[in-house]
Formats: C-alpha cells, structure tokens, sequence
C-alpha cells in the first residue's frame, strides 16, 4: 500500500531550481534514505512532505486517514509538563478508556441493579467491549512501554519527575524523538535523527526502528545508521531524486557502476560527434561530398546529446601534513581524574598512552567525561587528579566541536590570513577554495556562516598549521557524507598522530588504529577499530559469564571439601534439611489456598460477577506471588543442601 507520493516536485529560489521533478514513494513499512550533500534540498523536501511548506511546482499527495510525524533537525521539546506527564498525554484516550471501564465496573457493582435486567445485560456487554479495546490498544502496557523508551534513550526512573524546562538542549531533543516514536504515525520523518545520540542510545534506536510498525523515510550522515536502517534511497543530486534498492552502501556501488556506464556512453557520443564533425567540417565546400556533409550534419542536430556526468566537483578535497615528525612517545595520561569539581568527578581513573601515528577514538556515553577529558589535555581545564605528559617535539593543533576557535566578527579569509600574515593572499583563497570557499564566499562572515561551513573553515585551519598532533572533538558534525569520506582519507594518510571523539560509528572504523573506552570503571585500551572493539566487548562478556559459572562450581566443590572436614558442615546441612521441609509444608498451603480461591471462582454464583471474579483473581495472584518466591527460597535451599551431600 502507497502511503505518500512526491510527484513533480519542484522548489525554485530567484528562478533558479534547488530541485525539480522530484519523484519520490514511500510503502508501507518501508525504510527509505534521502541522501545527497549539504544544501541539495533535502530538507526542504522533508518540510514539503510533513506539510509545513508547499512545492512551488508538483504535488505530494497522503492516502487516506495516514498520519505522518517529523522530526525537524536539531528541534526539542518544549513543555511546562515533567518528561512522565509529556509522555502520558500520547495516551489520553487510552486514559479516558481506563476511567470509563472503571465508572462501569462501578456501575457493574451497583447493588441496587436487577442483576436479570436487559440493562444489567447491556452494561456487562459495554464493559467487556470496553476491556477488549482496551487491551488491544495495549492499555496494560503502555507505561510500560514509556518506561522502555525513555531508558532506551538515557532517562532513567530517577529524571521521570523532572521538568522538561529545566533540561539541556541535547536532552530536549532525545525527548522529542522519544515522543514521536511513541506517538506511533503511519510514517515517521526524521531529519538527522542521530544528532544527540551517543553510541549506545544510537544502537538502541537502530534496533526499535527496525521493528517500529510504520514507515520511515530519514536523513542522515551517519552511514553505520543508513546502512542497518534502510533498504531504499533516493540520491538528490543534480537538481532532482533517483531512486535505488538497497542500504546506502550497495547504493554507493550501484551509483558508481552507473557513473562508469554513463562516461562510457558519453565519452562514446563524444567520439561519434567528433568524427562526424570532423567530416562535415572537411566536405561540406566539396561540391562532390556536400551530399552527404548535410547529411551528417542533420544527423549531428538531431541527437540526443547526452549531459556530461557529475564528476568530483563540488566536493572538498585536501589533506594534512606535518611540518615536522614527533618522537614516539606523543601523550601519556596517568591516575588521571576529570570533572568540573573534586566532588563532581565525571571518570576516573585514566590511564593510556598516545605514540606517533597512532589515531586513536575515545567513546563513551554522554555526559561520562570525553570532552572534558580533551579540555584538561589541553589545559583548558585542570585535571581534578592525576596528570598528562606531552612528548617532545609535539605540536597539537585541536578541532573543537563547539567551534569556539572561530571568531565570529571575521570574514573567512581573515580567519586564516590574521594567523598567517606572510602567506600571499592567493595562497589563502586556493586553500580555502579546496575546501568550498570560492569567489566573494572567502569574504563572509564567520557568524553567518551555516555549521558545515564552519566546520570546513575549522579543518583549513587545521590543514595550515601543519601541526603533527590533532585533538579533535567530534569532527564529523554537520559533514555530509561525501565530505566524511574525504577527511576520513586525510586521517588515514596524515603522517601525524590522532586522538578523536566520534559517535559516527562508520567513521571510527575507516580511522581508528585503537579506541579508548570512558566508562564508571575508568578508561580501558582497545586495539582496532569500532568492530574489533564490539567483537572484544562480546568476547569480554562470554568469559565473565564463564567465569562465573566456574566460580559457582569451584565454591560448590569448597563446600563438599568442608563438610567431609568439619562438624560444623554438619550443622549447616542439618539446618538445611530443616529448612527444606518447612518450606515444602508451606508450598503444600500456599498451593492449597490457590486451589481453593480457583474453585470458588468456579462456582455458579460466582462467575456472573466480575467484581467478584476480580477480586478473586487479585487474591489469586498474590497468593500465586507467595507460592513462586516459596518454590524460589526452595529451590535454593534445595540446590544449597545437595551440594553439601555430594
């Protein structure tokens, strides 16, 4: 079933097109990806297709009754409401149902009813009705669900109550996507739906979206999410949408195979037009070859000419380089403590060391401490404990995500020319030109610049100071993907050393060469990039489980040792036997009590009165309750005395 349809969809700035004939479907329960660089029009569409914009040409048509939810870029949530009573309002009318089937059983109870009335009958029919709706609409778990969501990204129990106003922007803007799944919408339009969200959160919604009953159609840069997300993209690029099957990496190989096809046709018609150029030009005044001259002319004028593929143009392209190689020794963090207080310590301890052309990524949840880690290497904030070594001949040139080395009063050629004075001016604009500043662009400024933008001027900056050690603070914010894949090839052949924060989980394995983990426990040293670490992490996991296992098996052996050895083991296993058979004499009243309860609910008189039913089947349930804890603490007694005999 088609949910929505673009159909010639254009939107035009000045009569020029931003995109044109834009074509675009989305089915049920598919996964779509809108992808191409940045300011292609993406979100545009989005805008158009969430009815908050109108095309200036073509039309987007809903099917019937389809609700549609979106996510705007970087949006929160705004509420006077705690984050549990935002949540709630979804489900109003699920509420309203609870108190309805609450004032019925209510009027159900009411004694003064005749039980044989067509009324009575009326109202036990209106009830059940009311409760199958109910739990249809999973009005038994639906608190639930908030409660699942909300944990899936990082509010725990502990923040239910807190006031929305009070939260951080990043927190805000979780909250609203936590919303928006919950509101469940025939289909879900999110534009950069990872900013925000550390590693962890990221793999939790990767894995909900991958369930979620409705359709998606997304953007993003992160490439590990398109990859396990997706399984369509429409690629907007030159001004319109082509559509692809498949996640975004069989995307990139379709799209270069027909890159390749399309310059081999064109270069084909290229020779074709040449040489039949070349004879026109050569016998159109030969009054013998003038025939057939004409000819190949007309022929030259009515071909299809086809357009020139879209070559690299327009991407960025640069590199680093050192101006001179470190020793080996770059950086060593030791006891380390970071935080903004001695009693407000974010992680501790740290402990790694950095040496010449490793890049290393630092991961971790939010808020655990990675960038002001990078700050207090920096000096820009005291280590609360411990301390860093910087080895010699180190210089460190530092990416900060906050774009706080920018200043906002300069024009981007300024920016770099006021820390570079003898560099000629041509110099400048060609360095900034491979980084997509050209023309009058090179004479903006800063704070007007969008946050790609900046995000370039900061790695020219980089790219000039020819340091030999980047600290970089999540450098692949506002890159599109193109322009990741070109720093991820910097990285990888820079001569220097690299230490990084990244949530793109893509970019951490095409750059690593090892990765440190911020966790409660410290920081811990991995080799390998992002899927070598979850491998590691599994195999971690495995043995601890191991382990305990053989700890379990090695105390229950220390124990038969014991008793052969000690009267004392006597006494315990003696006790032990004791205790077994009380709790067995208590299972037998526990389960006698719940066989009597079931059979009273059995009776005639019983069974046409759900108050009654109900309250039966409560006293049913904490009896049931007592029996399973009884059989738990027998089991274990059980488990506990037949170790002690063996």
């Amino acid at each position: 079933m088609i949910l929505l349809q673009v159909q010639q969809v254009a939107r035009s700035f000045g009569g020029d097109y931003l995109f044109k004939n834009a074509q675009l479907e989305v089915q049920d329960h598919a996964r779509v990806a809108l992808v191409g660089p940045n300011g292609a029009g993406k979100s545009t569409l989005l805008k158009m297709i969430a009815g908050i914009t109108t095309p200036d040409e073509g039309q987007i048509i809903l099917s019937k009754n389809v609700q549609v939810g979106y996510l705007a870029q970087d949006s929160g949530l705004d509420s006077t409401r705690t984050i549990y009573a935002e949540m709630l309002t979804i489900f109003d009318d699920l509420r309203q149902m609870e108190t309805q089937m609450h004032d019925l059983e209510t009027a159900i109870a009411d004694t003064t009813i005749d039980h044989a009335s067509e009324a009575y009958t009326a109202l036990l029919k209106r009830y059940d009705q009311v409760q199958h709706d109910f739990s249809e609409a999973n009005g038994y778990g639906y608190e639930a669900e908030i409660r699942g969501v909300l944990h899936g990204f990082q509010f725990p129990e502990t923040t239910f109550e807190k006031p929305i106003s009070t939260l951080s922007g990043g927190e805000r803007s979780r909250l609203a996507l936590a919303k928006l799944l919950l509101e469940k919408k025939d289909v879900l339009i999110l534009d950069e739906p990872t900013n925000h969200l550390d590693i962890e959160t990221l793999t939790w919604l990767e894995n909900y979206l991958q369930t979620y009953p409705g359709a998606l159609l997304t953007v993003s840069h992160d490439r590990y999410f398109l990859d396990k997300i997706t399984k369509e993209v429409y690629d907007m690029s030159r001004h319109t949408l082509t559509h692809y099957t498949g996640n975004y990496s069989h995307f990139l190989t379709l799209k270069e195979a027909n890159r390749s096809l399309e310059w081999k046709a064109y270069e084909k018609q290229q020779a074709e037009i040449d040489k039949l150029q070349t004879f026109v030009d050569k016998n159109i005044v030969r009054a013998s070859t003038t025939k057939q001259a004409q000819s190949r002319r007309r022929q030259l004028e009515k071909m299809d000419k086809l357009d020139r593929p879209q070559n690299e143009a327009g991407k960025i392209h640069f590199h680093f380089e050192s101006e001179r190689p470190s020793g080996n020794e770059v950086l060593q963090v030791s006891d380390a403590a970071v935080g903004y207080a001695p009693d407000k310590i974010m992680v501790s301890p740290i402990n790694f060391a950095v040496n010449r052309q490793e890049r290393l990524a630092i991961i971790g949840p939010n808020g655990i401490g990675k960038s002001t880690l990078l700050k207090s290497i920096l000096h820009q904030i005291p280590f609360i404990e411990g301390h860093e070594k910087v080895g010699s001949n180190v210089s460190i040139g530092y990416y900060d995500q906050e774009q706080h080395n920018l200043h906002p009063n300069k024009t981007v050629l300024n920016e770099l020319w006021d820390e570079h004075p003898t560099t000629p001016e041509k110099e400048i604009r060609t360095l900034l030109g491979s980084f997509l500043f050209t023309g009058d662009d090179v004479l903006k400024v800063v704070a007007q610049l969008s946050g790609g933008e900046k995000a370039r001027l900061l790695l020219t900056k980089l790219a000039m100071n020819h340091d030999n050690f980047l600290i970089m603070d999540e450098p692949t914010n506002h890159l599109d993907i193109d322009s990741k894949a070109v720093l991820e090839k910097a990285l990888r052949e820079f001569d220097g050393t690299v230490l990084f924060i990244s949530h793109d989980r893509y970019f951490i394995n095409q750059v690593a060469t090892g990765i440190i983990e911020l966790s409660e426990a410290g920081s811990k040293r991995y080799l390998g990039d992002y899927d070598y670490y979850l491998a590691k992490k599994a195999e971690e996991e495995a043995f601890a489980a191991a382990d305990q296992d053989n700890l379990f098996v090695a105390s229950t052996a220390n124990a038969q040792d014991s008793y052969k050895a000690s009267k004392e083991n006597q006494r315990v296993q003696r006790k032990l036997e004791r205790e077994v058979a009380a709790l067995e004499a208590k299972m037998a009243e526990e389960e006698a009590q719940a066989n009597a309860i079931q059979e009273q609910m059995t009776q005639a008189d019983v069974i046409t009165k759900p108050l009654m039913l109900q309250a039966l089947q409560q006293d049913l349930e904490k009896v049931q309750a007592k029996l399973a804890q009884t059989e738990a603490d027998w089991e274990e007694q059980a488990m506990a005395l037949e170790a002690l005999t063996q």
